[in-house]
């Protein structure tokens, strides 16, 4: 989950100042973390607890209403502090910032023994989105997302060389990319067709899944590491710290991250926030 809240902290102070540029300065002393750390954070807690609906809830209630002011939306924040414990029909994109740990659980062994995807992840990102975000395309966005970060990792750690492959070579980026590409596309729809820059023009705020999640991982598609998937997010405008933690959270599980970068984030948490990071760390 640490791609998922550099992003939502470099993003923070883009989001109502959109730039259409890769060129900023990464991490600026006015960078903070937003509820897309806060609840990526809670999720990674509930699945620590048992990852059940009840979990969910619990725990993105608690986290929440411990950081009031971290910028939910206006639907999201009313459950939150209210006794309700049923979903809303979401479609936003809230779905699909926080899911990152549950793609942690999916077991790349499993896969490339028997040439079947994982349920545990998957069964717990489904989970994850529908305690709140009920609505098919909330539900959508949080799969798409999870099932991205699942196959960067299998790829990018080598399990998938000896699958469907038969001169028995290891992948290389570009070519476990255009798997994801035509993965995303032919299991859920998204357009992924248009480039970054057939898309900067004209992008705009949106809080939706079917407008962040297929620019987010479009973002991750052009990209040449970490540094650069962010910065190709961020330069899209729009939500932009939303952007930034969907493509961050998929661009850790191909490139890893820079320590630099990963030790710079870390100064922005507080205690309860890198607390939870680290149980989650030694768990995984």
């Amino acid at each position: 989950m640490l791609g998922a809240i550099i992003g939502d902290i470099v993003g923070s102070v883009y989001e109502w100042n959109n730039i259409k540029t890769k060129d900023f300065p990464l991490f600026r002393d006015d960078c903070f973390f937003t509820d897309d750390t806060v609840m990526t954070i809670a999720t990674a807690d509930a699945l620590l607890k048992g990852g059940q609906p009840d979990d969910f809830i619990d725990s993105y209630k608690k986290w929440g209403r411990h950081y009031p002011d971290a910028g939910y939306g206006s639907r999201f924040g009313r459950w939150i502090f209210s006794d309700d414990r049923g979903p809303y029909n979401s479609w936003g994109n809230g779905s699909a910032m926080r899911i990152s740990p549950c793609a942690w659980l999916m077991d790349c062994g499993f896969c490339a023994r028997t040439g079947m995807w994982p349920s545990n992840g998957r069964e717990r990102a489904k989970l994850s989105a529908e305690v709140t975000h009920s609505h098919p395309e909330g539900i959508k966005g949080a799969l798409a997302v999870t099932d991205a970060i699942f196959m960067c990792r299998f790829y990018a750690g080598g399990y998938g060389d000896d699958m469907g492959n038969p001169i028995k070579e290891r992948l290389n980026l570009e070519q476990y990319k255009i798997q994801i590409r035509e993965h995303i596309e032919s299991e859920y729809g998204y357009d992924l067709s248009k480039s970054l820059d057939e898309i900067r023009p004209t992008y705009r705020f949106n809080e939706s899944c079917q407008d962040t999640v297929p620019q987010a991982i479009t973002a991750f598609l052009e990209s040449t590491d970490f540094e650069d998937a962010i910065r190709n997010a961020i330069s899209l405008g729009g939500d932009s710290d939303t952007l930034a933690a969907i493509t961050g959270s998929i661009a850790e599980a191909a490139y890893g991250v820079p320590d630099w970068i990963k030790d710079r984030a870390m100064d922005y948490l507080d205690s309860p926030l890198r607390e939870v990071c680290e149980r989650w760390t030694e768990q995984l």
